[in-house]
């Protein structure tokens, strides 16, 4: 299989080029993908921030995953169903906000990660939880917060195992 491209989708707060995603864009690209990071900053509505990634993504020629940490998790996960990705990673997604259970996404149809901390005080690790049960989706709780910096080693080596593993 040809190496895939890697799509990375920020949190609400963050930017684009944050340092969890330059940390984890610099690992993949050492495996050979070409990388991008969306630039939400501004666009509050996830609905909007889908359709700006499935446009992005929408005339590629090589294989997808979509990487997405808290709301960047929520629209990489909502993309996925017009994308049809590889795989999606995902980092403490927003699944099940108060007021936005509704919004929350269908599991894709593809190698599916979900990293959580288990201190999260902004998305409840218990919704990660939850979703997963009911997707079948791999889970990996770590003793970290919402943001996950201190556990970036670790992601880093469950990000490339997962992109190594659609490529087998």
């Amino acid at each position: 299989m040809k190496l895939p491209a890697i799509y990375f989708s920020h949190g609400q707060e963050s930017g684009p080029w944050g340092t969890k995603i330059q940390k984890m864009a610099e690992a993949v690209r050492a495996l050979g993908c070409r990388v991008e990071s969306i630039d939400y900053q501004g666009i509050a509505d996830p609905a909007e921030r889908v359709n700006k990634l499935v446009a992005a993504c929408r005339d590629l020629k090589e294989p997808l995953i979509l990487v997405g940490s808290s709301m960047g998790g929520h629209v990489a996960t909502a993309a996925a169903r017009e994308l049809h990705p590889v795989g999606v990673f995902v980092l403490a997604p927003a699944y099940y906000m108060p007021g936005y259970e509704l919004l929350t996404p269908p599991a894709p149809s593809c190698p599916f990660m979900i990293v959580h901390g288990w201190h999260d005080d902004v998305v409840p690790v218990e919704n990660s939880i939850r979703y997963a049960r009911e997707s079948r989706a791999t889970l990996h709780v770590v003793d970290g917060d919402h943001r996950l910096t201190a556990n970036i080693d670790e992601i880093i080596t469950l990000l490339l195992r997962f992109v190594q593993q659609t490529v087998e």
